[in-house]
């Protein structure tokens, strides 16, 4: 059973777009009357702060909440120490290979893969078909583009409306990405964890997975990346033209034709 959510905000001037952003996710809205470790009605609160847009655990000892972030943290530190062309994500996509790739990420997320490919130079659409992890990508990219160090990166993302069932065949990608939800792993680090029970809460495994490749191969023309954890079957048991392994996951390597024309 899904946790229940609601949208607030901390501040009143912000409670006018947390109305509107409720009403356009079909979410309730509740108007805070004190800190949110004494809401008890709902579990967790897509939360409108003067910091940007988070989603927040409820009650007493709850972590902190979560924002999209392209500025600080983890992921600032990936743009800056990551590896740039060397790292696995870009071997998979092709990146030693090709330059410019456009590349769809069918399954956004917080847009953390999606930041790494636009800082290697590719153009990355990024579809996310829960409401309120796309309002939160919304406000994280918006915010980076008042950022002067990241802005000319994330101008090389665009945030779909549509799923990527909805995207015309017409539109035809370099690469497709998919990296849907799966159990983290004890391995995972404390804040991937914190994130991940947060999403596995609101919105659970993606069940339906499998269908994401034939949707993928169609609008690919290269090639579809699929991301997975070690020990994972194979995405609608399809054999990949090739993997690449990490440290704690891999890569499964679709080829529809070879990016070599690309550097030709």
């Amino acid at each position: 059973m899904l946790h229940s959510i609601a949208v607030a905000a901390t501040d009143r001037f912000l409670e006018p777009d947390a109305r509107l952003s409720a009403q356009s996710l079909d979410l309730p809205f509740l108007s805070l009357t004190g800190p949110i470790k004494f809401v008890s009605n709902y579990d967790y609160l897509l939360l409108y702060t003067p910091d940007g847009i988070a989603v927040a655990k409820t009650g007493k000892a709850a972590p902190k909440p979560v924002y999209v972030d392209f500025t600080s943290g983890a992921v600032d530190h990936r743009r800056r120490f990551g590896g740039g062309k060397g790292q696995d994500i870009a071997k998979a996509v092709g990146l030693n290979k090709g330059a410019n790739l456009s590349v769809l990420d069918a399954t956004a997320g917080l847009g953390r893969d999606a930041f790494v490919l636009a800082c290697l130079g590719c153009s990355v659409s990024l579809c996310e078909r829960v409401g309120f992890v796309r309002a939160m990508l919304q406000d994280g990219l918006y915010r980076a583009t008042l950022h002067h160090e990241v802005a000319d990166i994330v101008a090389k993302m665009s945030l779909l409306t549509t799923d990527i069932s909805g995207i015309s065949h017409d539109a035809v990608f370099d690469v497709v990405y998919l990296d849907p939800m799966y159990p983290h792993t004890d391995k995972s680090s404390a804040a991937a964890k914190k994130e991940m029970a947060f999403f596995r809460d609101l919105v659970g495994k993606d069940d339906d997975a499998d269908a994401l490749l034939p949707l993928a191969m169609e609008l690919a023309e290269y090639r579809v990346v699929v991301k997975r954890p070690k020990g994972a079957t194979f995405l609608n048991n399809a054999q990949p033209t090739y993997q690449l392994e990490g440290k704690s996951g891999r890569f499964d390597v679709y080829v529809r034709k070879s990016l070599d024309s690309l550097s030709a």
